[in-house]
């Protein structure tokens, strides 16, 4: 248990002390009422401590792709219960959610992604070909003009947007080798620049 575990514990512990002295002092006369009313606070202490138990499960759950600031230039991110490792950038301006694949070697967008940030796939050449788990398929190169995690942001960096159906966009090693460190402890992804 960290020193801010056993800080809150403590803080609510007091918390529930003084609630519980107060409620049983004023209630001295009405004892099934005051039992009722101490039978209350308690389960709202009981849901308190659990919600901050779970809240950083919560918090992957709820937000998956979000990552969470460890230093001035390191992130982490939380496997998911898929097994994969999400996280959202955001991408001439908008948030984008990709999924950390360290076996592709660009960034590869979806055509929905690819409209969200401005790019019109309609209008690409689609020259390329990728090898995927799903066969061939054609891409089209662009230049992302921004890509931003949290402080650290990137400019004119080189993508490409899949010209076929895809579940998610790609988060590739053209922008991962930007990072000096990526390393996995435990269920833990930590990207440090």
């Amino acid at each position: 248990m960290s020193g801010d575990d056993i800080a809150f514990f403590s803080y609510f512990g007091i918390l529930l002390f003084v609630i519980g002295s107060g409620v049983l002092y004023r209630g001295r006369g009405r004892m099934r009422q005051t039992v009722q009313q101490a039978l209350i606070w308690v389960l709202i202490f009981a849901g308190a401590v659990i919600a901050y138990g779970l809240s950083g499960t919560l918090k992957s759950q709820l937000f998956p792709g979000q990552a969470t600031r460890v230093s001035d230039q390191s992130y982490r991110l939380n496997r998911q219960p898929d097994g994969h490792y999400y996280l959202t950038l955001k991408v001439n301006g908008k948030p984008v959610e990709f999924v950390i694949d360290t076996g592709a070697s660009q960034i590869v967008l979806t055509q929905r992604d690819a409209r969200k940030v401005g790019i019109n796939p309609e209008s690409l050449p689609y020259l390329g070909r990728a090898d995927t788990a799903n066969g061939v398929v054609k891409t089209a190169r662009v230049v992302l003009d921004e890509i931003r995690l949290g402080d650290i942001v990137d400019y004119n960096v080189p993508a490409q947007v899949n010209g076929g159906e895809m579940s998610g966009s790609l988060l590739g090693m053209t922008y991962l080798s930007r990072f000096r460190e990526l390393s996995i402890r435990g269920n833990t992804l930590i990207l440090t620049r």
